[in-house]
């Protein structure tokens, strides 16, 4: 549609349908393409126009071909909720495909591959037969428009009947369209048979020399997502030698100077995989030299080109730092880059750093400890240790740099300094201690876990050149209970270094406190664990304990090469997909799935009157994927996850863990990721437990829910970050039920700006909290992008009713009569209502609230209604409802032996009745 065509987007008139169907069977040419437009604009905003397929397709006998496309693309939507019909409109298509050109009355290329590839992209099994004849012309057309559309057909067809299509030979056809005379065709057809490649297990095609000369002449002639293409399946290509290697590398070396960033990257991927069989050194240096000015060009794109570039620059210095060796100065940060660009900036410049740049790097990293972005700063001063560890000839110059920060007393940089001079001490042992007393002056400023460990370390390390060790150790022992895991773990080694190296009084009363704490008054099994060790040892044999405590340490390496080279060689082959910016291999987040999933068809759209149809590869073909966190092990505290997403009887399962106060350091204790979300039932939307403002972008929604006799907790996460979020876990704290997740909670990675919906099932009295029944459930979820994520909601009891809680007449009276007056209570509920009795029973009985019995007080005009439930562990309520029906305001009383439950009963009654 044009721009003027925006005022289809604004009818909502009532009777619209109705009009839209006279319409398009108007005599009118005009009338009936407004009406194809009206059609196409309601679809588009979501209104269901599916009871038109009928008229919309018998649109399809036209000339005009703007009509032709618009209804293609409304039958392409459809297709797949009305397949019998479709299989009516097939017949259209073969008679368009199959028309001579000398008889046909629109002898346009157009028409015909947009006829095949709409079939094509209706994916209904019964439809694939009527394709194969039309297609296998279509393949052989004398125009090369119809052919490369062909081409891209067939990987479709492929990913709905594999086998079909190796039957009628398409597979075979296609390898034939390598040799065909136009580039366009050559590189659809290599596109359709890599993708066929990745979802099938069997060797489909393979480059051998005869089609390695096609490709490379295709190259240059096609456009720049037919060259993604090919360039892609050269990469995959091992040459013979190292002269067939150089030959390849000079046919592609020219694309290093294309305008589109991804025919640059695939070049360099090509190039990297073939170098690594070129023996000659003044060939890679010279290759070398030729790939650094694509890739800093690429660097200057905007911000979103440069974040992908960055981070596949990222992998390729690991392997060839010699490429961008003396361009360092074009990661310096500029003041305006985003603040994901400046962290790649910084990896890379950390991973550039030498003895000859070392002083430009240090300028810069000190300017940017500067800064007002707080992790920007502390990512600045990280990198100097870094740097620090990596050149040992370096080291002096970065610690004088870190003292000078530190005495700018600002608080996060000093913290951040300690650190890293942690690690420099660790990899340069007795070398740079003299700093100690400048440190130790900062001590009151420390109020973070890592910072106070990391100091801890260092009074502990080098106690005896520490004159008031036992002083600066006893400042952190006050408040010893409170701290982290961290903190508690470095303070109990640091206090048994000290003992050994000083076994003076004031370290043997310190140890002793210490001991007692770490034994007696913590529930963290690795510090009491640790505590009875060192106990034992010192009691035992304090000679063993120094040789324990105070062996020789080894030095810490430089991180910042940081991927195994098994995992960077398989990065570097996926160089330009979103592997290569994930920095983990495809199969960790992506499951090729065959066949099934729907395909994404946004870059099918027919733009009017432009040979940029079906199949043109100026946009490259959708995989078929599903997407998938990698798998965690489940805690032991946890049952296994279900292979299955259909709910059905679990497990037994072991007793949770505590959450709230012991979660921060026993995070093992939390219920990880497994497998793909269970999408959510349809329904009332979830009300927001965390909303975005709250969660740094993450909002979760979420209520428990009963299904199948089951226990579930109905949560939905949306993804309002700009970075993708994986590996969920979810812990309940002690609740009055003792609720608790009974497995794993099964959400997928997170895309930016992506929903994902789950059921997690749950069990009862797994984690029970004393005192009064409460409504309270206090949740904690965590991801491995963003902190834990603390939020409260509400048990809403008619999760709870059981299925069993039905009653016979008699045994309701008994039960009645047998508990006494003081265990009956009422309430008014004032927001409830009864508009019909039958309805109102049948949507109790859905609650597992079930009728008893019903009479009509005349006098009044109102209805009773007894009903019988029963919540776990077997606490039957016996229910009295009044109420005047049509009116609000529903009077309650309940009786049931356990009374303190009743607060939560009317407020289930009231949900229920609203």
């Amino acid at each position: 549609m044009s721009g003027h065509d925006s005022k289809y987007f604004t009818t909502t008139k009532k009777g619209e349908i109705h009009e839209l169907k006279e319409e398009l069977n108007s005599q009118y040419k005009d009338k009936k393409k407004d009406a194809v437009k009206k059609v196409i604009a309601a679809m588009t905003v979501g209104k269901d126009v599916s009871m038109l397929f009928t008229d919309v397709v018998n649109c399809m006998q036209t000339e005009n071909l703007e009509l032709k496309k618009l209804v293609y693309l409304y039958l392409i939507n459809y297709a797949k909720s009305q397949p019998d019909l479709a299989i009516l409109a097939v017949n259209t298509f073969v008679k368009i495909v199959d028309c001579d050109l000398q008889d046909s009355q629109d002898p346009n290329p157009l028409i015909r591959a947009l006829a095949v590839r709409t079939m094509g992209c209706i994916r209904v099994d019964k439809i694939t037969e009527y394709l194969c004849d039309p297609l296998q012309r279509c393949l052989k057309d004398e125009d090369p428009y119809v052919r490369k559309t062909a081409a891209i057909c067939v990987a479709k067809l492929y990913d709905i009947n594999a086998e079909l299509v190796e039957d009628r030979g398409f597979l075979e056809t296609l390898k034939d369209l390598i040799s065909d005379s136009n580039p366009m065709v050559v590189a659809n057809a290599i596109a359709a048979l890599a993708e066929i490649q990745e979802s099938s297990s069997n060797l489909i095609f393979e480059i051998t020399n005869h089609t390695l000369f096609k490709l490379l002449t295709a190259l240059n002639e096609c456009t720049e997502w037919g060259q993604v293409f090919i360039l892609d399946a050269l990469s995959k290509y091992k040459a013979k030698d190292a002269r067939d290697a150089e030959n390849i590398v000079e046919r592609v070396t020219p694309r290093l100077q294309h305008a589109n960033c991804a025919v640059v990257l695939s070049a360099v991927k090509v190039i990297l995989q073939q170098m690594e069989l070129i023996t000659s050194t003044d060939v890679v240096r010279n290759l070398c030299k030729k790939m650094a000015p694509p890739l800093v060009t690429l660097i200057s794109a905007e911000p979103e080109i440069q974040y992908v570039v960055l981070r596949n620059i990222n992998l390729i210095v690991q392997r060839r730092p010699s490429i961008l060796a003396h361009e360092i100065k074009v990661f310096f940060c500029k003041y305006n880059d985003p603040i994901y660009v400046k962290m790649e900036k910084l990896e890379i410049m950390i991973k550039l750093a030498s003895d000859r740049n070392i002083d430009q790097v240090l300028l810069e990293f000190k300017e940017y400890a500067t800064e007002v972005d707080v992790d920007f700063v502390r990512k600045a001063v990280r990198a100097i240790g870094r740097c620090a560890i990596k050149l040992e000839r370096a080291a002096e110059r970065c610690i004088s740099v870190l003292l000078e920060l530190i005495k700018l007393k600002v608080n996060y940089v000093v913290q951040e300094a300690i650190i890293v001079i942690k690690d420099i001490f660790r990899r340069y042992p007795n070398m740079y201690e003299s700093i100690i007393a400048t440190l130790c002056e900062n001590l009151d400023t420390l109020d973070e876990p890592e910072a106070k460990a990391s100091m801890i370390w260092i009074i502990g390390e080098y106690a005896e050149r520490i004159d008031n060790a036992d002083e600066l150790l006893e400042s952190f022992l006050e408040s010893f209970p409170e701290e982290t895991a961290q903190v508690q773990l470095q303070l109990l080694t640091a206090a048994v270094k000290l003992f050994l190296k000083k076994p003076t009084e004031g370290p043997q009363q310190m140890i002793q406190v210490v001991l007692n704490n770490a034994t007696q008054e913590t529930d963290n099994p690795d510090l009491r664990d640790r505590a009875y060790i060192y106990w034992r040892l010192l009691s035992t044999d304090p000679e063993a304990a120094k040789d324990v405590v105070l062996a020789e340490k080894p030095t810490i390496n430089d991180d910042s090469n940081m991927l195994d080279p098994s995992l960077l060689d398989e990065l570097l082959a996926n160089i330009a997909t979103l592997a290569s910016v994930y920095h983990k291999p495809p199969d960790a987040f992506v499951s090729r799935v065959r066949p099934s999933t729907t395909r994404n068809e946004e870059d099918e759209e027919y733009e009017n009157g432009q040979d940029a149809g079906p199949g043109d590869s100026s946009a490259p073909i959708p995989e078929t994927t599903t997407t998938a966190a990698p798998t965690a092990s489940t805690p032991s505290s946890t049952a296994s996850a279900r292979p299955s997403s259909q709910p059905g009887p679990l497990p037994p399962v072991a007793p949770v863990a505590d959450l709230l106060g012991d979660l921060i350091g026993l995070d093992n204790a939390l219920v990880p990721v497994s497998q793909p979300a269970t999408p959510a039932p349809s329904g009332p939307p979830l009300p927001v437990l965390l909303p975005a403002s709250a969660g740094q972008g993450l909002q979760i929604s979420g209520m428990l829910v009963r299904r199948d006799g089951q226990i579930f907790y109905s949560l939905q996460f949306d993804n309002n970050t700009q970075t993708p979020l994986e590996n969920f876990m979810i812990q309940f704290n002690k609740n009055t039920f003792g609720l608790a997740a009974a497995g794993p909670l099964q959400v997928p990675m997170l895309q930016p700006g992506g929903v994902a919906n789950t059921l997690l099932p749950m069990v009862l009295f797994q984690n029970v909290a004393p005192g009064p029944p409460s409504a309270l459930l206090q949740v904690a979820v965590k991801n491995n992008q963003q902190p834990v994520w603390y939020f409260n909601d509400k048990i809403q009891l008619q999760a709870l009713f059981v299925e069993d809680g039905r009653m016979e007449r008699t045994t309701f009276l008994e039960t009645w009569k047998g508990l006494p007056d003081s265990h009956e209570v009422s309430k008014e509920l004032p927001n409830a209502v009864i508009n019909n009795v039958d309805q109102t029973i049948e949507k109790l009985a859905s609650t597992n609230l079930f009728f008893i019995a019903r009479r009509l007080l005349k006098d009044t005009n109102q209805e009773v209604l007894y009903l019988s439930g029963k919540v776990p562990p077997s606490i039957p309520f016996l229910v009295e409802l009044t109420a005047v029906i049509g009116f609000p305001n529903v009077k309650c009383a309940v009786k049931t032996p356990s009374l303190e439950m009743a607060p939560l009963f009317f407020e289930a009654i009231e949900a229920i009745l609203k």
